[in-house]
């Protein structure tokens, strides 16, 4: 969408993030979409996308859907330059239905939350103690899981010093589970008769 000449004032951005594709859209002070443009989900693509937006006027705040997954490289790169950034929550499924689901239409929708305060969430930094100790985790689960599926392996393999299942032959009949012994019934003593005195 083409700007709208001598236009200069302050803007807002909003930006509609996805895992390749990040949609960009511009807003004026009054909530008038000055264009929506569909930017690479890489650090050019950031790049291309910051001096789009400052393009349309002097760029005030941009509000970010998904800053803590796919938005999270852009927040960074935007915080980075300077640029107040705000977390948008997404929508409620049913708000999004009647509204329909498009990123630009995602994009205008965090240009406008940012733009009425709506979408006043600080987006988390990434870094220091709590980013190291998800970063420890995270490296931990995989090795962790990867352990556990061996064991389960191990054990589940025909003829396995672990006990195992019965090794079966292509062609033989399976071998039948031998009879589980049962506990000889318990008979209890007879009560005395009742005396009458």
């Amino acid at each position: 969408m083409p700007r709208i000449a001598g236009q200069a004032g302050p803007v807002t951005g909003g930006a509609g993030t996805h895992a390749d594709v990040h949609v960009a859209a511009v807003v004026d002070q009054v909530g008038r979409v000055l264009g929506t443009q569909a930017f690479p989900a890489t650090a050019a693509g950031y790049r291309a996308a910051l001096a789009w937006m400052r393009a349309h006027g002097e760029l005030v705040k941009v509000g970010v859907e998904g800053a803590g997954s796919y938005g999270a490289g852009l927040a960074r790169y935007l915080a980075a330059c300077g640029i107040e950034v705000a977390e948008v929550i997404r929508p409620n499924r049913q708000a999004r239905r009647q509204r329909g689901k498009s990123g630009a239409a995602d994009a205008v929708a965090a240009a406008v939350a940012a733009l009425s305060g709506e979408a006043s969430g600080v987006p988390k930094s990434r870094d220091g103690a709590a980013e190291s100790i998800r970063a420890l985790k995270v490296a931990r689960a995989g090795p962790v899981k990867a352990r556990t599926q061996a064991g389960r392996c191990a054990s589940n393999w025909p003829g396995s010093p672990a006990g195992g299942r019965p090794t079966w032959r292509p062609g033989s009949a399976p071998a039948a589970r031998p009879a589980r012994p049962r506990a000889p019934r318990r008979r209890w003593p007879a009560w005395p008769a009742a005396t009458s005195s």
